[in-house]
């Protein structure tokens, strides 16, 4: 790898924020986004030209060489010239893997502008509609780029009306969902329009991409691609490389279409800050003014053996230097910089200053974590933070590990905690029970990689156990009330349960509905959309983050305010382990109608509280129709006609079922629904059942019941491995 010739460049024009694009690279997995990424990265002179396209420069962990996927996110500043005038490009390549999406998630916080990288014949794919949503939600302008052009004249052989008719198809549906999940005033704004240069086509593998205005400008047409493609000789494709390069219509395209920081950060923060849009931090970050106080938000953790704690993230007003002091508003801690620095891909250049609107990378901040805000901390009471990152899928998949070598205790538990805190999307925690160590994860392959990157990075060899699938505990029927009791019999407690409909189950997921909110404003939105009585939802007291609420119905109760804290810890606790199987309970509502409480503090501690509440709320459960939930997938797959039979076969031996199919060509794209815990060989059945021709994309569906057939045989196994008795609880066990 060359010297970046252009990182004092890049440092002295990030000052003019005018000239500053931050750009993140997403897609669905395998369709080209490293790809692209290597052509950029040629480009601007940080990896030979030569190499670009196999160096796969910015998946420079082992995991993802060997396994031919990005897995983590990683950064680099490129340097850009139009029309004689240089730019900054602050770029990211993302995982497209849904086991990886959390990575996506947080990549976007910190960009103004994605492209979005669709392979031409494979089309819009599961995880790309996911990718896009994600980047509208976060109100990043999307770019479209279609890769991988040269497929539809080597393999599908089209001329070119047909493939013009096969691109447009995509733009279409790019923009269909572009018109399903941007915001009103933005749909026609950043619809993409082929005729105004925010869609480029190309292939990234042979260093060839044009927009249609280049196109006019340079005289070529689709008719060029497929003579390029249609004989053997290689030159014909280097000179289309050399007349349209692929990096020049990109990186043009960004510049044109992708705001700068001064003007996307005026209509971002109203979506992402949470806090007063009047006080000064807010005012600083609406002008991504490099003079105001500090504010910046962190993305990105990443453990560096010399250095420690690197974190990664947007300063999005005022100018970070070695020496500022700086606030951590969710580990409410002070915290002092030690040095600032740029990436070039997986090494950092050192920099005097990064100012607003750029990305940074700093060192010492120890106690920070992914998603915090650090502020100037003289601006430390004023309230305000970045808006929680809401994840589209959830940790379902655990396995225990331990050290193949006892005398790696230690070093294991400390690898363990460097990779969480590395990636916020992976749970590691201990089973106080049985001793064992427990690492979840998003599915088969984010655990996978994770125990590689154990080996691989902290030389750990661990021993697991056969990968275990989360469960959820739920309830079907209202039940009526019951009266929980304190061991000393002092403090009552009446409490009934019921499920949550699934309106408000899907505003608390998506972050409509906080615990911390103003509780008429909650009230509202609960009553117009999820026909919640008003003078209920007023009274709602707490909701948890596996989407339960407690409901406070009672009036005029005696030190119950004392109290208070210790209840709502005994309904967290209980809420965590449910009756049936210890597993976490989700899409409850617990309604405490009443309680005694004991007027002397001493007789009314959590060891007397914590009991009467659970028990009351156990008790109600046992009796309102318990059920488990279990974590589906969506399946995309795109499969030739005569494979249709195979694949709906290979479903419903594993309780899949198909929502919808359609076909265009002799291509059958089959949608369908499958428990996780069903999917573990899923790709080796696919692909023997379809002689390898079925490709497909997955992503986190929903939670749903169990079936009533089988619930009894997973209760019973889940207590069996967790060392429960073998059987289950009654009401009576709870009600003293």
């Amino acid at each position: 790898m060359p010297k970046y010739k252009t990182s004092e460049q890049v440092l002295s024009l990030m000052k003019d924020r005018t000239r500053v694009r931050n750009i993140g690279i997403i897609a669905h997995v395998d369709h080209g986004k490293t790809t692209t990424s290597d052509q950029l990265l040629a480009a601007s002179g940080i990896i030979s030209p030569k190499v670009a396209g196999e160096a796969l420069a910015l998946d420079y962990l082992s995991v993802e060489q060997q396994r031919g996927i990005t897995v983590k996110a990683a950064n680099v500043s490129l340097y850009h010239e139009v029309d004689g005038k240089g730019y900054v490009i602050n770029l990211i390549d993302t995982p497209g893997h849904v086991d990886f999406s959390g990575r996506v998630t947080r990549s976007l916080r910190v960009l103004d502008g994605s492209i979005v990288v669709v392979d031409s014949v494979e089309g819009v794919m599961t995880q790309t509609e996911t990718v896009l949503r994600q980047s509208l939600e976060e109100r990043v302008r999307p770019i479209l780029f279609v890769n991988k052009v040269d497929r539809l004249v080597k393999e599908l052989k089209l001329g070119p009306q047909e493939m013009m008719q096969k691109l447009m198809d995509i733009i279409k549906e790019v923009n269909n969902l572009i018109n399903i999940y941007a915001e009103p005033e933005l749909k026609e704004k950043w619809a993409i329009n082929p005729t105004l240069g925010n869609v480029v086509f190309g292939s990234a593998k042979d260093r060839w991409g044009f927009s249609i205005p280049v196109a006019q400008k340079k005289g070529i047409n689709m008719k060029h691609v497929i003579d390029a493609y249609s004989t053997s000789d290689k030159t014909k494709i280097n000179e289309l490389a050399s007349q349209v390069p692929i990096n020049e219509a990109l990186l043009d395209a960004v510049i044109k279409f992708v705001p700068n920081p001064v003007d996307a950060q005026k209509y971002r923060i109203p979506k992402i800050w949470k806090g007063d849009l009047d006080n000064e931090l807010a005012k600083a970050m609406l002008n991504a003014d490099p003079n105001g106080p500090v504010v910046m938000m962190i993305t990105d953790m990443k453990v560096d053996p010399h250095a420690g704690l690197v974190a990664t993230g947007r300063v999005f007003s005022g100018t970070i230097r070695p020496g500022t002091e700086v606030w951590l508003v969710n580990a409410k801690a002070p915290q002092k910089v030690l040095q600032v620095s740029i990436y070039m891909g997986q090494f950092r250049e050192l920099g005097d200053e990064i100012p607003a609107g750029n990305i940074a990378a700093v060192l010492g901040l120890e106690r920070a974590r992914s998603g915090e805000t650090l502020i100037d901390i003289r601006f430390k009471d004023l309230q305000g933070s970045f808006e929680k990152l809401h994840y589209v899928s959830e940790p379902v998949v655990t396995i225990a590990v331990e050290p193949k070598n006892p005398k790696d205790l230690t070093k294991m538990i400390d690898a363990l905690r460097k990779l969480s805190i590395e990636d916020p999307n992976l749970v590691v925690k201990i089973n106080e029970e049985t001793g064992e160590y427990l690492l979840s994860g998003m599915g088969f392959l984010h655990v996978e990689v994770s125990l590689q990157l154990l080996k691989d990075n902290y030389g750990v060899d661990v021993v697991t156990t056969p990968p275990i699938v989360v469960y959820r505990e739920s309830v079907r029927n209202k039940s009526q009330v019951f009266e929980g009791k304190s061991p000393n019999k002092h403090n009552k407690f009446y409490i009934s349960v019921e499920p949550l409909n699934d309106k408000t189950i899907e505003l608390i997921s998506n972050g409509t509905i906080k615990e911390d909110m103003d509780s008429k404003e909650m009230a509202k939105i609960l009553r117009d959309q999820a026909d919640w009585d008003y003078d209920e939802a007023k009274k709602i007291i707490a909701i948890d983050e596996n989407v339960n609420v407690l409901v406070d119905a009672t009036s005029g109760v005696q030190h119950l305010r004392e109290i208070m804290d210790t209840m709502l810890q005994g309904y967290r606790l209980a809420m965590r382990e449910g009756p049936l199987a210890h597993e976490p309970i989700r899409g409850v509502k617990v309604v405490l109608h009443d309680a005694t409480v004991h007027e002397d503090p001493a007789h009314r501690g959590p060891a007397q509280i914590y009991p009467a509440v659970r028990n009351a709320i156990f008790a109600a459960m046992l009796m309102s129709k318990p059920t488990l939930l279990e974590p589906l997938q969506k399946l995309d797959i795109r499969v030739p006609m005569e494979f249709v039979g195979n694949v709906t076969a290979v479903l419903s031996r594993k309780r899949g079922k198909v929502l919808n199919m359609t076909q265009s060509g002799s291509v059958a794209r089959v949608l369908a629904e499958i428990p996780v815990s069903e999917s573990y060989e899923l790709a080796s059945d696919l692909r023997g059942s379809t002689g390898g021709r079925a490709f497909w994309g997955t992503e986190f569906s929903k939670w749903a019941p169990v079936p009533d057939s089988i619930l009894n045989d997973v209760v019973l196994k889940i207590r069996e491995r967790k060392g429960l008795p073998k059987e289950l609880p009654k009401v009576e066990d709870f009600l003293s």
